[in-house]
């Protein structure tokens, strides 16, 4: 079986011992209803055990996964392999926090059975660390990522942030070096986004911290992409970088190539057959709602197929695999616009592709408004 091609599983991790200014993912700072969301996810699993036959990735995500003591991780793994089936060879990822990173830790997390780690670095930089909210220092970072890269996992992912609030091209760089001394199989380097809500979001909007300019967003981008690619690792996707191919993120790229995945616990999303639904935002609901036999599904949506075909373009733009010549439709005919962007150096066609070029990915999220 092909593991790329089959469904992709997810487990939403909604805790967190302390919560990022930026962050707008759903968690909570307690910890106290972790047996009582253990028990909901067993009976969420037992109602979506038939969706899929077989899967092809599992990603542990959050939140905070390693915030679990190692008996409810172990706890968590044992009901997932009970009601699951994953492919020979499936990538298993565990999302991790500096903070959280210790040998006995890693040992747990390999012997339960993950080959790749994702580490929430984000910054070397004490100070931006600070304006994150980040528990961690710079060094404690730089000990966690030493730690992790001599453990033995198949594939360790470093998570960086830039375009933060006072920072310098000059500091970015330096995050980025520090990271690759380590030599880590891959990197996911996001800009930050203000999201409304957030301690961040709040500042900007009383105009307390200022975003960064559109040219410094294009320059701290361009910069990173230059860098990493001299470094010799392949620009796969606008915010990830791998050392060889098979380092790429295999469950990451189910969303990208709208390949079906499962999504289990509070604030998971699913998607199957033009279909994505997701759950409620809350443990205390997502435990009450399962605890009388009611799925916790919030919302539904059914793609038309125009949806289906934009939402291919929008992935599609965004990574090196492109986005097929038919998927841009012919009414209008779209050739005057590609032989446009090719002359301006966005895109490329190439083998009845259409892909983005390095200035293409600075403008990929518009280009499917031309189409």
């Amino acid at each position: 079986m092909n593991r790329r091609k089959l469904p992709g599983l997810y487990i939403h991790v909604p805790f967190c011992r302390s919560k990022c200014r930026y962050c707008d993912f759903y968690s909570i700072t307690s910890l106290d209803l972790v047996p009582e969301w253990l028990e909901a996810l067993e009976r969420e699993a037992v109602l979506r055990k038939n969706l899929f036959p077989v899967f092809g990735s599992l990603y542990l995500g959050g939140g905070t996964p390693t915030a679990l003591m190692e008996h409810e991780a172990g706890l968590l793994m044992d009901c997932i392999r009970r009601h699951f089936r994953f492919a020979e060879g499936a990538e298993m990822s565990v999302e991790a926090n500096p903070d959280d990173v210790c040998r006995e830790k890693l040992r747990f997390l390999l012997g339960q059975g993950f080959n790749r780690i994702s580490l929430g670095v984000q910054s070397f930089d004490d100070g931006e660390l600070r304006r994150l909210g980040r528990r961690h220092a710079g060094r404690k970072a730089e000990a966690a990522l030493g730690l992790v890269m001599s453990s033995g996992f198949d594939n360790v992912s470093v998570d960086l942030m830039y375009g933060l609030e006072g920072q310098r091209l000059t500091g970015w760089a330096r995050s980025l070096r520090r990271a690759v001394e380590f030599e880590p199989h891959h990197l996911s380097c996001y800009q930050l986004t203000i999201e409304p809500g957030t301690p961040i979001g709040r500042l900007a909007e009383e105009g307390r911290i200022v975003p960064i300019d559109e040219d410094s967003e294009h320059s701290f981008f361009l910069f990173m992409s230059r860098f990493l690619t001299q470094k010799r690792y392949i620009h796969y996707e606008v915010s990830n970088f791998a050392r060889k191919p098979q380092f790429e993120c295999v469950h990451n790229k189910k969303y990208w190539n709208r390949a079906p995945y499962l999504g289990l616990g509070p604030g998971a999303h699913s998607f199957k057959d033009a279909v994505r639904w997701s759950n409620v935002k809350s443990v205390s609901e997502y435990c009450g709602k399962l605890s009388v036999g009611e799925p916790p599904v919030c919302s539904r949506e059914d793609l038309s197929s125009e949806q289906v075909r934009l939402e291919k373009l929008f992935l599609g733009f965004r990574t090196r695999a492109g986005v097929d010549l038919s998927a841009l439709g012919s009414m209008p005919d779209p050739t005057p616009i590609l032989k446009q962007l090719e002359k301006t150096g966005i895109v490329r066609v190439h083998r009845g592709k259409v892909v983005s070029t390095l200035k293409g990915l600075l403008v990929a999220d518009s280009l499917p408004l031309l189409f």
